[in-house]
């Protein structure tokens, strides 16, 4: 068989060679030990939360080994495509704060490695293909569709591996008298690899996550150009690992069926395989006993933006995923509370290699913990940009007074122990809604254990005494005399001390007040709110409460 003229029947736009792809990408120069990653979303939906979690993993390996991570856009499957899936792909990425060395950007690229799109590389490929048909390695096949039905229906039968191999490759051995008369034909073909492998040799490899496993042979002749020219996914990710200088290829552990063929193609190409990181995929409880994969069809939360319109905050998710990303993340966060994530020293060794347990739950504890330690400025800035996408009514009340809002917002903040009231920006508005007249629950629930009499001349009373101008102290003292002079007990351990001597205790008067004045059981100090409302809106209040309990 004369190789050279095969590939140039099958080929012969290409006049490129390998060497000359190869002066396009020289290697990189690093320091020592720097990682290359990529993260390579295909568009064809949105943005999965495992894909954060892989792209994260990517960001932190890259980066502090002073390397690069690249953003790849795989985007060979146009049948699957989703319309601008690519730009809210970058969107997302850079909403959390996921920067990338070089790659795809909305509009084109960034860097001297690209084109970054997979569908802008097809003269690469196809350079490459060229030289493995050139070598004997590689070969066009004109099976139709119909044939590979009927292949794959006999192999079912037969209960045989399905896929083109062995006596299956009609092509595989085709003289160049028939590829020419397939060629005037006009008949469609693919370009597949000759493999060489046998399913019944095994041999080791080593995971950087999973450890070493067994692996074995592929002896399925892969296309790895498509009728159209486009390569597959198997190919085109070997090519451009190579000439991008990918030295780690972080993904999820569904790749590891596939690793005896990038291996075999690899080797074909004669290229230095990467090192190879398999992920555990993200779990969830599906019942109390059992877990399952985060499904995109089942589960809204697999879903990137699911998050962000939620109200979540960007720094949390990142936050927990580093939870799911290393096993000592939570004690090292713990003796370093202050510290960014990007301080921590994130280890494939570290990673798990079964599954990690995706769990709302702690999820928005951990969310809780983040926003307690924002100042009030970060709280209002944040929310503010939440609410003005998914909440504008909200948002024209929540800005319209930036000081009046934020100093609501710093009660209770920077101290040893935060408040923490709220978990997502969404919950913010039922948190501080009561400072603004519109969200303002003038129908608030008081104690059922005492009448609305009571209550009333309690608030009367306490109106009388008000001062705007009076310290923590004295606020509360005349809040006591208030108590004492209706029979309630000035100190709570009095009351507890001797219960029937007492219609209540100034806890009880002070949740008179509170309902009042917030329309809620709970708030924030009682004192800072009343201080932050005014004088006015607290009289107003109180007297709206007064006239109310009157009826």
């Amino acid at each position: 068989m004369n190789y050279n003229e095969l590939a140039e029947l099958v080929l012969p736009n290409i006049k490129t060679t390998p060497e000359d792809i190869e002066k396009r990408y020289p290697p990189r120069e690093l320091p020592e030990g720097a990682k290359v990653t990529r993260f390579a979303p295909s568009p064809t939906g949105f943005l999965h939360v495992g894909g954060l979690f892989g792209c994260l993993t990517d960001e932190r390996l890259a980066h502090q080994s002073n390397g690069v991570v690249i953003l790849r856009i795989e985007d060979t499957d146009s049948k699957r495509e989703v319309t601008g899936a690519t730009e809210l792909f970058i969107e997302n990425l850079n909403h959390y704060g996921i920067h990338f060395d070089e790659g795809a950007v909305v509009g084109g690229d960034k860097g001297n490695y690209g084109p970054y799109r997979q569908s802008e590389r097809a003269e690469i490929y196809q350079t490459f293909a060229k030289q493995l048909i050139r070598e004997g390695k590689a070969y066009p096949c004109f099976l139709t569709a119909e044939e590979i039905d009927e292949i794959r229906k006999q192999q079912e039968e037969k209960k045989l591996l399905p896929g083109i191999y062995g006596e299956w490759s009609k092509w595989r051995n085709a003289s160049i008298e028939e590829v020419k008369e397939a060629l005037a034909a006009k008949k469609e073909f693919v370009v597949r690899l000759k493999s060489t492998g046998d399913p019944s040799n095994h041999f080791k490899f080593t995971d950087m996550i999973k450890g070493t496993i067994d692996v074995t042979e592929n002896n399925i002749d892969e296309v790895l150009l498509k009728s159209d020219g486009i390569p597959t996914y198997h190919f085109a990710h070997a090519v451009d690992d190579h000439l991008m200088g990918t030295t780690h290829v972080i993904r999820g552990d569904e790749w590891l069926p596939s690793l005896p063929k990038h291996i075999e193609i690899f080797n074909a190409l004669g290229f230095k395989l990467p090192k190879y990181c398999h992920t555990a995929a993200l779990l969830k409880m599906d019942g109390p006993d059992s877990k399952r994969k985060l499904s995109k069809r089942k589960d809204p939360e697999a879903d990137v933006a699911f998050f962000t319109k939620e109200g979540y905050s960007s720094e949390a998710l990142l936050e927990y995923l580093m939870t799911l990303l290393n096993s000592n993340f939570e004690d090292w966060r713990m003796a370093n509370p202050d510290a960014s994530i990007t301080e921590f020293p994130v280890s494939l060794k570290k990673m798990s290699v079964s599954g990690a347990l995706f769990d709302i739950v702690k999820l928005y504890d951990v969310c809780k913990n983040v926003l307690c330690r924002k100042s009030a400025e970060e709280i209002y800035n944040e929310t503010s940009d939440w609410a003005k996408i998914y909440s504008p009514d909200f948002y024209r009340v929540f800005t319209e007074n930036p000081d009046y809002t934020k100093n609501f917002l710093s009660i209770g903040r920077g101290t040893a122990k935060p408040r923490k009231d709220f978990g997502l920006y969404s919950e913010v508005q039922e948190y501080s809604g009561f400072m603004f007249d519109e969200y303002y629950n003038e129908n608030g629930e008081y104690d059922e254990r005492f009448d609305n009499s009571l209550i009333k001349d309690v608030l009367e009373q306490y109106l009388k005494v008000y001062d705007y101008n009076d310290e923590q102290q004295d606020w509360f003292e005349k809040i006591k005399d208030v108590s004492e002079k209706f029979g309630f007990a000035r100190e709570t351990k009095q009351y507890k001390a001797s219960p029937e001597s007492f219609k209540g205790h100034v806890g009880d008067i002070s949740s008179f007040i509170r309902v009042a004045i917030t329309g809620k059981q709970n708030s924030p100090d009682m004192y800072q709110v009343m201080k932050t409302l005014g004088y006015d809106k607290v009289v107003e209040r109180l007297n709206k409460q007064i006239k109310r309990l009157s009826v």
